[in-house]
C-alpha cells in the first residue's frame, strides 16, 4: 500500500503539490501553534497563531501584489477585435471600422499596401520599428490567428510586413514619469499587416531560401485588441481578506484583553472587601 501511494505521488505532479502543502500546515502551523497553545492556552494560542498567519498572508499578498509575483492571473495579450480579425481587402478597413476615410485603391497590391500605411498613420495609427518588442508580441500573436485559429496560412507562406497600433491611453497621470494611479485604460488595438509569400522550393541539404512576397495578391490585415489580464488580481483578494480577518483577529483579541483585566480588577475589589 505505502508503495503505491509512493508510486502516486512520484507520477501525480498534482498529487505530490497537495501533499506536500499539507504537510507544511501541519508540520509548521501545527507545530508553532503546539508551542505556543502549551504557553497562552488553547483558545487563546488558537487566535495568536491564527493572527499572525493571516497577517504573514497580507504582508506577503501586498508584496506579490506590488511586483506582481506569486500567485498571478492572466498575463496580458493580443486578442481578437470585433467586428472582423482578418481583413483580406483594405478598401474593407472603413467598412469594419478601423478607418474613417474611404480608400480608392488601384490594381497593384504593393500600391495599394502603401496607400493603406499612409492613411493608417494619417488617422493616428502609429507604425512600429521592428527593434519593438512590442511589434514582436503583437506579431506572435496574428501567427497564431492565422495559422491555428484560422487557418488562413500554414506556416511557412506568409511574412509579417508592418505592424501599426493604436489606443491604450492611461489615465489620470500626475505627468508622463508619475503614472502609478493610472488605473483607467482606453482600449488599445494592433493592426498586422501580412503579405503571402512565393512558394519556394526547398532543397535537402541547403538553407532555405529567403521569403519572396508574392506582389500579384493583396495584403492581409490581422485585427486585434488588447486583453489587460488580470495579473496582479488573485494577489489583491489575498491581501485584501487576509487583512480583514487579521484586523478582526486583533479586535477579539484587543476585546478579550479589555474582558481579562475587567475581571482581574473586579477580583481585587472583591478580595479588599
Amino acid at each position: 500500500m505505502n508503495a503505491l501511494m509512493t508510486l502516486a505521488i512520484n507520477w501525480e505532479p498534482q498529487l505530490r503539490g497537495y501533499t506536500v502543502v499539507l504537510i507544511s500546515i501541519v508540520v509548521l502551523i501545527g507545530g508553532t501553534y503546539l508551542i505556543v497553545g502549551t504557553n497562552l492556552g488553547a483558545r487563546l494560542g488558537f487566535l495568536v497563531i491564527l493572527g499572525g498567519l493571516f497577517g504573514w498572508m497580507a504582508a506577503m499578498g501586498t508584496i506579490w501584489w506590488t511586483y506582481g509575483i506569486g500567485l498571478k492571473g492572466r498575463e496580458p495579450s493580443w486578442k481578437e477585435a470585433a467586428p472582423a480579425t482578418i481583413i483580406r481587402d483594405g478598401e474593407l478597413l472603413q467598412t469594419v471600422g478601423i478607418l474613417d476615410q474611404p480608400l480608392k485603391l488601384a490594381d497593384s497590391p504593393k500600391q495599394n499596401a502603401e496607400t493603406v500605411a499612409s492613411a493608417l498613420v494619417s488617422e493616428g495609427w502609429r507604425k512600429l520599428d521592428e527593434s519593438d518588442p512590442q511589434r514582436g508580441q503583437a506579431v506572435a500573436a496574428s501567427d497564431e490567428i492565422l495559422i491555428n485559429q484560422a487557418e488562413e496560412f500554414a506556416a511557412g507562406e506568409f511574412v509579417s510586413v508592418a505592424v501599426f497600433d493604436r489606443g491604450g491611453d492611461r489615465w489620470p497621470k500626475i505627468n508622463d514619469s508619475l503614472d502609478f494611479v493610472a488605473f483607467f485604460h482606453e482600449p488599445r488595438y494592433a493592426l498586422v499587416e501580412v503579405a503571402p509569400v512565393v512558394p519556394q522550393r526547398v532543397e535537402p541539404g541547403r538553407a532555405p531560401a529567403r521569403p519572396k512576397i508574392d506582389e500579384t495578391q493583396e495584403r492581409r490585415y490581422v485585427h486585434m485588441v488588447r486583453d489587460l489580464g488580470n495579473k496582479r488580481q488573485p494577489a489583491m483578494f489575498i491581501t485584501i481578506g487576509s487583512l480583514i480577518i487579521f484586523v478582526i483577529l486583533c479586535w477579539l483579541l484587543h476585546r478579550r484583553d479589555l474582558i481579562l483585566r475587567e475581571n482581574l480588577a473586579r477580583a481585587r475589589e472583591l478580595e479588599k472587601v
